[in-house]
């Protein structure tokens, strides 16, 4: 498993479009992918999870993987939320 903390960067969170394209690229990776936050651990490949998460800029995330591409997949997804990628 790998695991990396970030603060979420993007102007409006995780809503909507921004919800719908970071799951998108989570669903690119085989393997299983959570995101974490306020005790709250959910599967980062479903789109009804990740926005009854209701992530806002400034919220601190735990990205983890387990899998044959758990590192990239953590690296590319903390990078989006660093980033404002969408």
């Amino acid at each position: 498993m790998y695991t990396e903390k970030t603060v979420v960067k993007c102007a409006s969170g995780l809503h909507n479009k921004q919800a719908t394209y970071f799951i998108q690229k989570a669903n690119d990776f085989k393997s299983s992918i959570w995101i974490e936050a306020d005790e709250r651990k959910i599967n980062a490949k479903s789109l009804l999870g990740v926005l009854s998460m209701a992530v806002v800029t400034g919220t601190e995330v735990t990205i983890s993987a387990e899998g044959t591409d758990e590192e990239e997949a953590v690296k590319t997804l903390t990078g989006m939320l660093e980033e404002d990628l969408f």
